[in-house]
C-alpha cells in the first residue's frame, strides 16, 4: 500500500504542472485523498469486511466528491485531476499510470452480480465528463475525448470521440509506453471530417457533370 501511495503522489507531480511539491499533493489534492480512502477501504473489502469498507468509501466520497467503490481494482500511478463527480464502479479495473479528469464515469450496464464495469489498460486518459459504460476493455495508451460516451471496446493506441464514441486513428502513430498523452481536448471531429468528405465528393461530381454537358451539348451554356 505504501508503494502505491508513493506512486500516486509521483503521478500527480508528473502530470499536473500546478503541483509544486509533495506536501502540496498530500494536503491539497482531492484526487490523492480519494485514493487514500480507496486503498484503505479496498484492503478491508478483500478481507470480507464489506460494511466497514463501504462506510470508509462513503466518508471519502463526502470529503472529496469522488466515488470509488472499494471493490474496484486500481493499479498504482492513477491520477485523478480535480476529480469532482468522478465515479468508479465496483468491478472496474484500472491499469498503471492512468489519468481520469473530473466528471468521468466508469459505469456498469447490468443488474447481475458479474463483471459489469470497464477495464482500463495502462496509460489510458479519460477526458472531462467522459462516460465509459460496460464490461469491455479500453486498450493501453488510449485516449477518451472529453464528453464522449464509450459503449464498445477500444483498441490499444487509439483515440475515441463522440456520442457514441468512435475510434479515430491518430495517423497510425503508436504512443510510446513511457509517454502519457494528456491532450484530451485537441481531438479530431469525425462528423466534421465526414461532412468535408461529402463536400469534396459533391464538388467532384459537379465538375464531372459540367464536363459531360459541355461534351454533349457544346452549343448550350452550362452552369
Amino acid at each position: 500500500m505504501l508503494l502505491s501511495i508513493k506512486r500516486d503522489i509521483q503521478s500527480a507531480l508528473e502530470r499536473d504542472p500546478a503541483a509544486r511539491n509533495v506536501l502540496e499533493v498530500i494536503f491539497c489534492y482531492p484526487g490523492f485523498h480519494a485514493l487514500l480512502f480507496y486503498r484503505v477501504a479496498h484492503s478491508l473489502w478483500v478481507r470480507k469486511l464489506r460494511f466497514l469498507a463501504r462506510f470508509i468509501s462513503e466518508v471519502g466520497r463526502f470529503f472529496t466528491g469522488i466515488e470509488i467503490h472499494p471493490g474496484a481494482k486500481i493499479s498504482p500511478g492513477l491520477f485523478i485531476d480535480h476529480g469532482m463527480g468522478v465515479v468508479i464502479g465496483e468491478t472496474s479495473e484500472i491499469g498503471e499510470n492512468c489519468t481520469i479528469y473530473q466528471g468521468a464515469t466508469l459505469g456498469g450496464t447490468s443488474l447481475k452480480k458479474e463483471k459489469r464495469h470497464p477495464t482500463l489498460g495502462k496509460n489510458v486518459v479519460v477526458g472531462v465528463g467522459a462516460k465509459v459504460l460496460g464490461p469491455f476493455r479500453v486498450g493501453d495508451d488510449s485516449r477518451i475525448g472529453a464528453g464522449s460516451v464509450v459503449i464498445n471496446e477500444v483498441p490499444p493506441n487509439s483515440t475515441v470521440v463522440g456520442i457514441p464514441a468512435k475510434v479515430v486513428i491518430r495517423d497510425g502513430v503508436k504512443l510510446m509506453d513511457h509517454k502519457i498523452d494528456l491532450d484530451h481536448a485537441n481531438l479530431p471531429d469525425p462528423n466534421a471530417m465526414a461532412l468535408a468528405q461529402l463536400l469534396d465528393r459533391i464538388s467532384t461530381l459537379e465538375r464531372e457533370l459540367h464536363s459531360l454537358r459541355r461534351e454533349l451539348r457544346p452549343e448550350e451554356e452550362t452552369f
